[in-house]
């Protein structure tokens, strides 16, 4: 019993011993904690385990020899790490990670900061402001545009830096180019004439603006044949479908549109300015002023006047100008009809409702005199503010201002490329008439 007693006090003292060895001879170095919960983690490239035949150089103590005694494996209580954890105010989290500002950029956009904006801290941007909070009605039913109009609506603009803090924190800025990369482009203008009419024919007014009629066919036919043009214009003649009437028959003794006028204007020189620049407003003699909008055209492709007379000799291509031109037809009435028939396109109005006093752009907007401007729409948005670097037109005077992206034009094409509207009546249309002037754009578009 008492020998029971010593081999079993030593065998408990011998399982103490080896513990204490094992313990003792760990691989030195600093243990690494385990991440807190909260660390993103790198996973690490796995070691190539160690062949069983290599022998281990890890020293050992040696073991004080001892009776030998087969001794179950103990299981070695477990070591908790120290986990350094860092330190924030109590009263808050980790601060969030600024959002990522969504790359917008491609062959015609190129993300700018906002002092790269030539002239940007010039302009007087409340207008800019209102003009874009006043567009967010239609603006706003877009996704990519519903957000920051919801902004526009909620912040109060009490001044230009008000208004230009509200485009930096909700935009970024973004260089327009051309596609071979260049920056440099050319900005011309428009306008909306004025013309003195009447409802009736009268006899000042004897010059007919005409509405869409209703003999005229619009055909697509590309489902079937590839080739042809889209929404091609036309017109019946028995079983047969021809092209619809040009300027020249339109206007000649023949007049097939008889009974369609929608007014009467005194001035036929600006009734067909009137068909280049799309709208119009027509003053009549009680005052009243109403608008005229597009409603459809004729077909027929578009041929400048200007190259007819350069022609002719009637002027030089240095002389060549909307106001030149002008004067030239005005002048000389016998030649002036087949110097206008030269354009055999033909345009068709309709009447605008009365809260239009200016035309509406391609978003249905009323257009702002020197803060809308017409754009290719495959490059900027319509809608988008857009900051142009320019020039007075024939003048060196800079001209540096925020305007917004409302319409389109058939010329209007390319990535530096734009049309400024200069507003209603004669002065919009001199400097409409002179504006050929180098440019840069910036556009902005939501965060």
């Amino acid at each position: 019993m008492r020998m029971r007693s010593v081999f079993w006090i030593a065998e408990v003292m011998l399982i103490v011993l080896l513990a204490s060895c094992t313990r003792t001879h760990r691989p030195s170095g600093p243990v690494s904690p385990s991440p807190p919960p909260w660390a993103i983690t790198t996973p690490t490239t796995p070691t190539t385990p160690t062949s069983p035949t290599t022998p281990s150089t890890t020293p050992t103590s040696p073991v004080p020899s001892s009776p030998t005694v087969q001794v179950p494996s103990a299981p070695l209580p477990p070591q908790v790490p120290v986990i350094s954890t860092p330190s924030y105010p109590s009263s808050s989290l980790p601060p969030p990670s600024p959002r990522p500002v969504k790359s917008e950029e491609n062959t015609y956009l190129r993300m700018a900061s906002w002092a790269e904006i030539d002239g940007w801290y010039t302009d007087d941007f409340s207008e800019a402001f209102q003009v874009f909070r006043n567009s967010c009605g239609t603006l706003g039913k877009q996704a990519r545009w519903s957000n920051v109009c919801t902004a526009a609506e909620r912040t109060f603009v009490g001044n230009s830096a008000d208004a230009r803090s509200f485009f930096e924190k909700y935009f970024t800025p973004y260089q327009v180019r051309n596609k071979d990369g260049s920056t440099e482009g050319v900005l011309t203008g428009y306008y909306t004439p004025e013309l003195r009419g009447s409802r009736s024919q009268t006899a000042h007014h004897r010059y007919p603006l005409y509405r869409a009629p209703d003999d005229l066919l619009v055909l697509d036919l590309a489902e079937v044949y590839p080739n042809l043009p889209k929404n091609m214009r036309g017109r019946l003649e028995g079983k047969k479908v021809v092209p619809y009437w040009s300027r020249a028959q339109i206007e000649g003794a023949r007049k097939p549109l008889h009974g369609q006028e929608l007014f009467w204007v005194d001035n036929p020189v600006e009734l067909f300015y009137l068909q280049i620049q799309g709208s119009g407003r027509i003053a009549m003699d009680n005052g009243e002023r109403v608008m005229v909008g597009y409603a459809e055209r004729n077909g027929h492709p578009f041929r400048s006047i200007s190259t007819a007379l350069l022609k002719a000799g009637a002027m030089s291509r240095d002389q060549m100008s909307m106001q030149n031109i002008r004067t030239w037809v005005m002048a000389d009435p016998a030649k002036r009809l087949a110097i206008l028939n030269e354009n055999p396109c033909f345009i068709f109005f309709r009447e605008l409702p009365k809260q239009f006093q200016t035309p509406p752009g391609a978003l249905g907007i009323p257009l702002t005199p020197r803060r809308s401007l017409a754009v290719d729409k495959s490059v900027i948005p319509l809608g988008a503010p857009v900051f142009v670097s320019t020039t007075w037109p024939n003048s060196a005077t800079p001209l540096k201002r925020m305007m917004l992206a409302q319409d389109v034009g058939v010329a209007i094409t390319g990535g530096v490329r734009g049309d400024f509207f200069w507003g209603v009546g004669e002065e919009a249309g001199q400097l409409a008439g002179r504006t050929k002037q180098k440019c840069h754009f910036w556009t902005l578009l939501p965060r």
